[in-house]
């Protein structure tokens, strides 16, 4: 019987909506750091995995048929690589039919924690990217077209002939759209999946970073897919609304339990159950006026 309103406006104005105390909750995929929660009072843990996808409008050219490695997708969004038979994308994709076409780069126009892991994964792999660009969830793109959210971007690049950008994976899935395949840390090539997911937070060390706050991009694996990373929830240790801050846990301790299945449907991959006890053990921080957990 509770209701919840939730907006898709992005990570950056999810943590700025949060830290202004205008909503009950936010949600980033771009993690804050702890001295970051610590001065605005708020507890973070992740509510589920997925990735970031590259997706390209090339005619002639399937889904996964197009391979991708991080220098050449960094390259790409530096204005390095202008079209699509460079030299570079031949060789990494011989078989393919590319055409002599100008490669339209789509980003983000809005802070987001997609451009966070994508831009992570580029700085991470190009020591050029991350001196000219960097690794944020808004950054100063040299070439491109801007798109406002994954619907932007999709559509963007949907409309634009030789376009390439990137979009949650579940977007990409249920747009039907023509996604890359990537050559992860390992040199391997490897799809968009689930499973590739999983791969890629197999070793993570949750309790290394203050509230969770992993980043799962350049994992090594030979099944890594190498853009991963959580969606964490943002909410404050003494909220200015109890009733609602507890209603809200509630629900996100459900989830954690009850929602594995709902989350491989939407094509996220759930938590590790002894990621959930160390997360719901979390929630003793979230406390009302009297100091007591709101939630046991």
């Amino acid at each position: 019987g509770v209701g919840l309103n939730y907006q898709s406006i992005g990570s950056g104005a999810g943590i700025k909506q949060i830290q202004a105390k205008t909503v009950t909750f936010g949600a980033s995929d771009a993690p804050l750091k702890g001295e970051q929660l610590e001065k605005d009072g708020l507890v973070q843990f992740p509510m589920v995995m997925g990735g970031v996808v590259p997706v390209v409008n090339l005619d002639g050219i399937k889904p996964g048929e197009l391979v991708l490695d991080g220098v050449t997708f960094a390259k790409i969004y530096l204005g390095e690589i202008k079209t699509w038979d460079d030299p570079a994308l031949k060789k990494l994709n011989p078989n393919a039919k590319l055409p002599s076409q100008a490669i339209a780069p789509v980003y983000r126009s809005d802070g987001s924690g997609t451009t966070f892991l994508f831009t992570d994964y580029l700085a991470k792999v190009s020591a050029d990217f991350k001196s000219k660009v960097g690794s944020s969830t808004s950054v100063k793109w040299p070439v491109g077209l801007g798109g406002k959210g994954n619907e932007g971007v999709a559509a963007t690049v949907g409309q634009t002939k030789g376009g390439i950008g990137y979009v949650e994976f579940a977007y990409a899935k249920v747009n039907k759209m023509t996604h890359v395949n990537m050559i992860n840390a390992s040199g391997k090539t490897v799809a968009p999946e689930l499973a590739a997911f999983q791969a890629a937070a197999a070793n993570a060390d949750w309790s290394s970073q203050p509230g969770f706050g992993v980043v799962l991009t350049n994992q090594t694996g030979e099944q890594a897919w190498p853009i991963t990373g959580a969606t964490f929830i943002l909410i404050h240790k003494q909220p200015a609304k109890p009733d609602d801050a507890a209603a809200a846990v509630k629900f996100f301790k459900w989830a954690l339990e009850k929602g594995d299945k709902m989350a491989a449907e939407l094509d996220y991959v759930p938590m590790p159950d002894a990621v959930v006890k160390k997360i719901e053990a979390s929630f003793s921080q979230i406390v009302g006026a009297d100091g007591k957990p709101l939630v046991n």
